[in-house]
This record gives structure tokens, sequence and C-alpha cells, in this order.
């Protein structure tokens, strides 16, 4: 039975290749973006899932109110992981990160190595990290010892077995290698080819309890609640933090809870960090689920708009079918025999689609990759799950895609069929008609989205920042110069080529953040003291990133109280409460618990110096020696002239180290690069779903036009022109996509702007944009209708009227 089933479908689908191209072709563009789309997904889902105790590892995070300042970090105080691991039973075990990075001397060169963290021993008892060579318990007990990648292995000694050897890094100082590790997956939140004993810290030892500097993860015990330790958090707190929290303040903690402000722990899920957590401090930057739904909701949409199409265009076919029914029943055919030839129809269709599919997605994979920035790739363990889950697809949408049509037509009464009274094939189907504006609403959708996305990127783009990031060269590692770092600095500005220069790791664009409390006065009241960013910049910090100072001036090296002094932006201006903040005193902690007062000398108008997600945050600048990053502004067209003299000078002043640095403009867009791979991504699904939904529309108006021929013949004998006709047969189709935009647009609009609020500054949707989105898919729409009207109306109308 089964074996005739698809010998007669195949006969079938033979016989009807246009019918047959058009559901095959739909279907495996259909499936293909589905199963990118798949792929993409289940990789942002299996972050840190390598661990083989991820389910009980959570990591501590902070949240600090002070004032009216709010800020939550993905680090916490020193001492907080051994007592942790000391006063509460459920604790199995803890660990500390910190991430850094050194360079290491190979010969002559030094060479930068940014993935690198400080890691307290217990690091392997509580991540999966394999250890190929080396003790595991004892590797990284020492202070000066170094655990490496098998990547870095190789790199630096061309074999595996390095343990017992040395590094040596930045200030000459040695480590001893105790360990070799395998390569740390891809879908991890953090990534090391150095792990360094934290012991080599002297702060790792510090008992602060409002310093927070370390990443805290937790190894809960088996069946152990992790909520019930968080609940015990703020005792925890009032036992340990309550002095340093008065030494700070001057109040006890009641006083500082009663004053608004507030400090607390929470734990965030060691598998959601990578989606969820967008928090300061972070090892790394991480995704967003938002992009998972997102793309999530386009390839179901993309689904079904191409199982929309089958359906349609199956039912379409009523009239071509409906003797072989009719002539099945007379001669003894069961309902349920018909509806299961069918469904092998609709099932044999699905699986040559997924088999097509399955190698558009080889062949565009390594695209994917590119654009997305993903490593994705078929390997034994993604086939392992891939394949069965496309067979158990094949049967799903085969079945739910067909059991319509299938019922459809079987349904079919044979006396009437007989007698020659047919199914309509378009006309009178209000499910098929409702497909069709469904298909198109999801288009829109699409394209509207596509349109605001876009729109967002360049509003970020050319928003005025606060500062002028072009034509800004930056040096990234000056602070390897030491104290030649400013004499680097002058020889730099003495090119013609460069208007000016600063020394600072704090640039808007660097990932270098300090904060810390500010007191209006030496009451230390939490009411009147607020928590900006603190950034050690020089005299021509504010001149060379083109800043604008709205009150009082710039930092003077001709005032030699300016040592004393700070510049502050707009928004710290707001929270200190001050109309005119010039002269006024402010108080930065000092040592052994004293206050430390600075002039305010000006004002600089605010400046975005995070993602435009977020709303600008004070910032207090003071003079202080910073030899992070040099800024360079660079007043020249010929930019390779201008590195080629920087690099000498570079090469004068350190000839072992190579010169690290980007262009500011370039670091900026860094920022947004997941928007914009979105956007990309966005872009070219939601053409794939326009495409889709066309086949189906070119199908439906080519059986269309088919059942109406010899009417047409008839219009055209009559004196009916090309136009009347083609208009005739396209009416109906553009009814269905206007509709669609009418149902369209109002979604769309509610979806797009909650997507909007992500963003602190944000564009406005403006109805021409709705407008532009309904009249792409209209005309998309009539285009593809065209095609098959202006064919029929232009056709010869004796051909179809000899028969009658």
């Amino acid at each position: 039975m089964i074996k005739n089933y698809f010998k007669i479908a195949w006969r079938s689908l033979s016989r009807n290749k246009g019918f047959t191209t058009l559901n095959i072709l739909g279907l495996a563009l259909g499936l293909a973006a589905c199963l990118l789309i798949v792929l993409y997904v289940v990789d942002e889902l299996s972050y840190d899932r390598y661990n083989e105790k991820a389910s009980r590892m959570y990591r501590v995070n902070e949240d600090l109110k002070l004032g009216d300042n709010k800020m939550q970090f993905a680090v916490a105080m020193p001492p907080l992981a051994k007592t942790l691991k000391h006063d509460f039973p459920e604790v199995e075990n803890t660990v500390r990160l910190r991430p850094t990075g050194f360079h290491v001397k190979k010969g002559t060169e030094s060479i930068p190595e940014p993935d690198v963290v400080f890691a307290d021993a217990s690091v392997f008892d509580v991540f999966t990290l394999p250890m190929i060579y080396g003790d595991r318990s004892s590797a990284l007990a020492e202070p000066n010892t170094v655990v490496l990648s098998a990547s870095a292995a190789l790199k630096y000694f061309n074999k595996l077995n390095v343990v017992g050897q040395t590094l040596t890094i930045e200030n000459n100082q040695i480590l001893k290698i105790t360990g070799v590790i395998n390569d740390m997956p891809k879908q991890s939140h953090f990534h090391a080819d150095f792990l360094e004993s934290l012991a080599t810290q002297d702060g790792s030892r510090s008992n602060n309890w409002i310093s927070s500097n370390y990443n805290t993860y937790i190894l809960f015990r088996e069946g152990a609640d992790p909520k019930k330790l968080e609940a015990q958090f703020p005792q925890l707190l009032r036992n340990y933090a309550a002095a340093d929290i008065q030494h700070a303040t001057g109040g006890d903690i009641d006083a500082f809870e009663k004053s608004g402000s507030h400090f607390r722990l929470s734990l965030t899920a060691l598998t959601a960090i990578h989606l969820h957590s967008n928090l300061v401090g972070e090892m790394e930057a991480n995704s967003s689920a938002q992009y998972v739904y997102i793309f999530s909701a386009i390839a179901l949409f993309i689904l079904i708009i191409a199982c929309v199409n089958f359906m349609n265009l199956s039912t379409a076919r009523s009239a071509n079918r409906a003797r072989e029914v009719g002539v099945r029943k007379v001669l003894g055919s069961a309902r349920s025999y018909l509806i299961g030839q069918f469904l092998t129809e609709s099932i044999l269709i699905t699986l040559i689609s997924a088999i097509i599919a399955l190698v558009i997605v080889i062949i565009a994979l390594p695209a994917f990759n590119n654009l997305s920035g993903k490593n994705i790739t078929l390997n034994i363990g993604v086939l392992t799950w891939l394949i069965p889950a496309i067979f158990v697809g094949v049967l799903a949408i085969g079945s739910l895609a067909g059991l319509y049509p299938a019922i459809f037509l079987s349904a079919f009464n044979p006396i009437n069929v007989l007698k020659g009274t047919l199914a309509n094939g378009f006309k009178g189907s209000n499910l098929r008609s409702s497909l069709v504006i469904f298909q198109f609403a999801i288009s829109i959708f699409l394209i509207t989205a596509t349109l605001v996305i876009y729109g967002q990127l360049k509003y970020i783009q050319n928003r005025d920042i606060g500062y002028n990031r072009n034509q800004v060269l930056v040096v990234k590692n000056s602070y390897e110069l030491g104290n030649k770092a400013r004499a680097f600095k002058q020889e730099i500005k003495q090119i013609p080529e460069v208007a000016n220069a600063t020394l600072s790791g704090f640039l808007p664009t660097s990932g270098a953040r300090a904060a810390d409390a500010i007191f209006k006065d030496q009451s230390k009241d939490p009411k009147k003291t607020i928590m900006p960013q603190l950034w050690q910049v020089d005299n021509d910090y504010i001149t060379t990133l083109g800043m604008k100072v709205v009150a009082g001036r710039n930092f003077s090296d001709k005032m030699p109280t300016d040592s004393d002094a700070v510049v502050i932006n707009e928004t710290a201006a707001k929270f200190l409460g001050y109309a005119n903040p010039v002269n006024k005193i402010l108080y930065r902690p000092a040592d052994n618990n004293s206050l430390k007062a600075f002039t305010i000398i000006g004002v600089v108008k605010d400046f975005n110096f995070s993602s435009l997600r977020e709303n600008v945050t004070p910032v207090v600048m003071f003079l202080n020696r910073n030899n992070g990053n040099l800024g360079i502004k660079v007043n020249t067209a010929d930019i390779s002239g201008l590195l080629s003299k920087i690099e000498n000078k570079w090469k004068s002043f350190a000839p072992a180290i190579k010169i690290d640095y980007s262009f500011m403009d370039t670091d900026f867009d860094a920022i947004y690069r997941t928007e914009q791979r979105m956007g990309k991504i966005f872009i070219i699904f939601t053409v794939l779903a326009i495409v889709i939904a066309c086949l189906g529309l070119f199908g439906l108006s080519a059986y269309a036009a088919e059942q109406r021929i010899k009417e047409i013949g008839i219009r055209k004998v009559l004196g009916a022109s090309v136009y009347n006709i083609a208009q005739m047969l396209s009416l109906n189709f553009i009814k269905l996509v206007c509709i669609a935009v009418l149902i369209s647009s109002p979604v769309t609009y509610y979806i797009m702007q909650k997507w909007l609020q992500d963003f602190a500054y944000r564009i406005t949707i403006q109805w021409w944009l709705l407008a532009i989105s309904g009249l792409s898919a209209l005309l998309i729409a009539l285009i593809t209708v065209s095609l098959q009207t202006i064919k029929a109306a232009v056709a010869n109308p004796i051909k179809s009227l000899r028969t009658e």
C-alpha cells in the first residue's frame, strides 16, 4: 500500500512539473532559512553548557544605589567567595575570575595577548576545563604560575607538554607554566588562552567589602536551592559589609538604607549570562535573548509562509484533480485512501525540499557564519540531532501542510464532478484568501522592521554624541612605554599632520571605566552623594576629542591649581543639583577614610561613552597621569604616510614592542556590530520571505488565469482590452494585499516601538515608513500577478474556445 502511494504520488508530481517546481522551490527556501536560524539559535542557547556542572553554577552580581545613581555590576568584592564557601553548607565551591591582558616576550618581539584571566586555583573544580598536562588540583595554587591553552602552547613552544617552562611578560615578570588545557569552546561567555594565578595579585587577599573587582561564581551542591541563598544575602552584607559602609558613608547601614540607597547581591545562572546579562564588568560582551526571539519568530513565519503556499497551490489545483478523485471514488476508493494518497504527495514534496534545503545550508553556511560572526559547523555532533530533527520535521510539515488539501480534495462529490460541476480553484475560498492575507501581512511586517532597524542604526551613526570621533587615531598600548609615554606624546604632537594628542586610558570608545563616590559636602550623606565615572585625563583631552565646554573652562597647564580641579559633564551637574556648578567644591574619598576637596572649573556637553541603548551617566574628569591610550587628532588625508611616521616614532621608543592602533570611529561602530549584523541578516530573511510569498502568489495567479481561460476568451471576442482583462484578474489579489497592509501596519508599529524602547536615543516611526512598506508589498504583488495576468490576457482566444 505505502509503495503504491509513493508510485502514484511520483507520477502525479511528474505530470505537473510547474506545480511541483513551485512547491519544492518555495518549501526548500523556507526550510533552508529555517535550518540556518535553528543552527544560530541552538548555538546561542548552548553557551556555557559545555560545563558538566552548568546547572549548579551561578554568578554573583552587585546592585548599588547611591543617591539618585543606580548601577548593576557583574563583579563582587574580594572576600565574598571565601565567605560563601565557609559560611553556607549549600555552597560546594567558589571561584573568582578577573579578565586582564599582557604582552609576552618572544625573542625580540613583545606579543599582545588579550585573552588572559586571573583565576583562583579552584577554577578547575568549578568550570570544565580538561587538563592535557599538569596537576589540576595545584596548577594555580602558587603566585606567578600560569596555565596555557593548547593553542597558546603551540604558538610559543611548538609543542603541548610545556609544564615546567616559563613565560616572560611585561616588566620582565616570569610566569611558571604549570598546566596546559584544551582550548575553551567558542560557546563560552569568557575565553582564556592564559589562566594566571589570582594569588599573584595582592588585592585578591583584600577584606574590603565595598570594593568590587572579581567575577565570582558559585557551584551549589546537588539539590541546593539558589533562591534560599539569595534570600540570605542581605544578612550576610549586614554581618560583613556594615563597617565598610559606615566608613565610606559616615553612617550605619540602617541610615544608608533609610536614605533611599541600597547595596545588594543577586545571582545569575551561568547558562543565562550570555543572553540575559548586560551589566558593568562583564567578562566579555554578551548577546541578547531578544535576537533569539526575533529570529525564532522569523523562522516560524517563513516556514508558515512556505506551508501556506503548499496549501494554496494544492487546493487551487482542485479543478485539475477533481476528475481523478471522482473516478477513484466511483471505482471504490475510500476517502481515507485518497487522504493517504494526497498526504503521501505532500510528504514526498517536503522530503525532496528538505534534501535541497540541506544542500543550500551546506553551501550558504560559510557566508552565514561570516555575516553573523558565528563559527557553526555541521560536524558529527550537530548532525546526530539535525538529521533526526529534519526527518521528524518532514513528517510534521508534510502532514500539516498537506492535511487541508487532502481533506479538501478527497471531499469532492463524484456525481457532481463527473457531471462537470467542478470546484473553483481560486474563487470561493475564504480560507485561501485569508492565508494570502496572512502571508503578506508577515512580509509587510518584515519590510517595516528592516526599515526601522536600519533607520535606527543610521541614526546612531550620525547622531551628535558630544565628541568628534572622526580622524582620531588611538594607540592602544601606549601604557607599555611607561615613563616614556609623555615624551612619546610630545614627539607625536611635533608631526605636522597631527592637530593634537591626549594620553588617557579613559577614552569614550575604550573599555576602561572607574566609578566611585563623590560627595557634595563632608557629611558623606548618601542623599548628597553621586556615583559618577571618574576619569583620569590630561590637559589636551577635551580639545583633542572636540568636546564642547558649556560653562567655565578647560584644564590648563598654566594653572598649577588644576591638579585639584575637576571638569564635569552636564548630567553630573544635574545630579548634583547645581544650576551653575563652576567653583563649587566636591569631595572624593582619600586614604585613611579622609576626603579630598576638588573645585569644579568647567562643564562639558554630555557625550556618549557607552551604547546609545543607555542614558548618559555622570562623569567627573580630573588631571592625573594615565598612559593607557594615546588619542591622536589627525588633520591630513594622507593617513598611510602619517601612520608610517607614527610607527617610526614608536620604534625609536619601543623597538621590541609592536604598536597597536585603531581609529576611534571604527571602535565606535564596533559597539553596534551586533545590531549591524542582525540588520543584514534581517534583510536577507525578509527578502527570502517575500520571494517565497511571491512564488505562491505567482502560482495562484497562474491557476486563477487557467480556470478562467474560457471567460477570458469570450471577453476578448466581445472586445475587452488586455488592460481590462489584466485588471480583472489582478483585482482580487490586490484587494487581499491591501487588507494585509491594514492588518499588519498597527501590529508592526506596536512591535517595533517595543524594540526601540531598548534604546535611550531612538528614532520615531513615521507614518510614511509604514506607507513605504505597504506600497512595496503592493508593488511586489502587482508585478508577480502581472506576469501571469498579462500572459493570459494576450493569449489567442481561439485556442481556449475551440473546444466549445
